[in-house]
């Protein structure tokens, strides 16, 4: 039986003290600071200072907040090419996701990574995967190491629908639950496979919950729009994987903004579909709004706004002054011992 947690604009007095003010403006800077920075990166786009193609999260920005607020110092990100919200939320800075979309010096990776590729270990980000469904293996082997050697850290593994009809979904699910593993499973399902719906190529109803009890898995479908659902239904896993208690599958339904790529103009959507989203279902809108009604000021909220805005636009103009990435890091980094020339 799924476990179905109902959207809801104003949430219950209980619920609002377990997450506290604190919190929340944390969540809610957290979003904005998502949804600013991926415009900046569309509007960059537009003017040619961001080369090649990327993938935003423009109306998903409460999956990466409330996931990143229930993590852990330690805990580890393992994201799809859709990263930038997931980066930023684990706190690498705007400046140096934006440098590395640029192609800057300045950058995460000083620009040779690119949009697919951001990774932080500092931060706990273990890399963005172009690859469909890659990571989810990779994700199952840093949760055994963490078992084998005692640690308490969780591995986050963030995929999206169309993830599910792929291979190593199913092969690492079956892995981590025959070894227990501390991993969390975290589907955004935004409705669409690239260009095509996920109802028309799935035999289940929800493309990741709906195949959890086949690996005797609970069956979690969460409202990804609701940051403090998110944080919660998200808390829980964690929780359960640091005490030993096995992975978790849980499935948040979103929704993209925009096309699945720079490329895709997302015309195979229904007409009135974004706009309904946009306007009934807009994850900041809902989270200003809750905060208002649990009553923060809207001085105070409008600071935050302010204050990321700030940030952004310092940030952009650093990355344009920034320097090209340096032709000498060009064979640098490509094999573990640092080099690039081959050796069996």
């Amino acid at each position: 039986m799924a476990i179905t947690i109902t959207p809801t604009l104003a949430p219950a007095i209980d619920a609002a003290e377990q997450i506290g003010e604190a919190l929340r403006l944390r969540l809610y800077r957290l979003q904005v600071e998502i949804r600013e920075a991926e415009q900046r990166a569309y509007d960059l786009f537009l003017q040619s200072l961001v080369k090649g193609t990327s993938h935003l999260s423009l109306g998903q920005e409460a999956v990466a907040a409330g996931c990143a607020a229930a993590m852990q110092p330690g805990d580890l990100s393992f994201c799809t090419y859709r990263g930038h919200a997931h980066t930023i939320a684990r706190g690498v800075s705007i400046e140096k996701v934006l440098g590395e979309l640029m192609g800057r010096d300045n950058g995460l990776l000083r620009g040779k990574g690119g949009s697919m590729h951001l990774t932080s270990v500092e931060h706990g980000v273990m890399g963005s995967y172009a690859i469909i469904g890659a990571h989810l293996p990779i994700a199952c082997g840093s949760a055994w190491r963490a078992q084998y050697k005692g640690d308490k850290d969780v591995s986050v593994c963030f995929f999206g629908d169309g993830t599910t009809n792929i291979g190593a979904f199913h092969e690492a699910l079956n892995f981590a639950v025959i070894w227990k593993l501390p991993v969390v499973f975290v589907c955004e399902n935004n409705l669409y496979m690239e260009y095509t719906p996920i109802s028309e190529v799935t035999a289940v109803a929800d493309p990741a919950a709906g195949r959890a009890s086949a690996y005797g898995l609970e069956s979690i479908v969460a409202d990804g729009q609701d940051a403090d659902v998110v944080y919660r239904t998200a808390k829980t896993a964690f929780d359960k994987a640091r005490a030993g208690g096995g992975p978790s599958l849980i499935e948040f339904r979103t929704y993209r903004y925009s096309g699945h790529s720079r490329a895709d103009p997302a015309k195979y959507r229904p007409a009135g579909e974004l706009d309904h989203w946009k306007q009934n279902r807009d994850p900041i809108t809902i989270y200003r709004q809750r905060l208002l009604d649990t009553g923060v000021a809207a001085d105070k909220i409008a600071s935050i706004e302010n204050e990321v805005k700030a940030i952004v636009d310092d940030a952009t103009e650093k990355c344009k002054a920034a320097p090209p990435s340096s032709v000498d890091i060009l064979y640098t980094d490509v094999y573990a011992d640092g080099g690039w020339a081959w050796r069996n």
